[in-house]
């Protein structure tokens, strides 16, 4: 059975944060007047799923090139 690993408390902000910028790069900058928990969410809900898959891909990519960038600068 499969499980849900949670990010640790201290990730989520980071993760909150990275999700407002990549919305506001792919145009959903409507996501920042919204006040609840996680608008991010709330947004690809109401708009069916439509912009889920663009705002995780460039979140994943966004993390594996500051991943890259991290173990190139510790092997310098």
């Amino acid at each position: 059975m499969a499980r849900r690993n949670r990010p640790a408390p201290e990730a989520r902000q980071a993760l909150m944060e990275l999700k407002l910028e990549i919305a506001s790069e792919l145009g959903l900058d409507k996501i920042h007047e919204r006040e609840d928990i996680d608008p991010i969410t709330r947004e690809v809900l109401k708009n069916g799923g439509k912009y889920a898959g663009y705002v995780g891909g460039y979140m994943v990519r966004r993390m594996i090139e500051q991943a890259e960038r991290d173990l190139a600068n510790k092997l310098k």
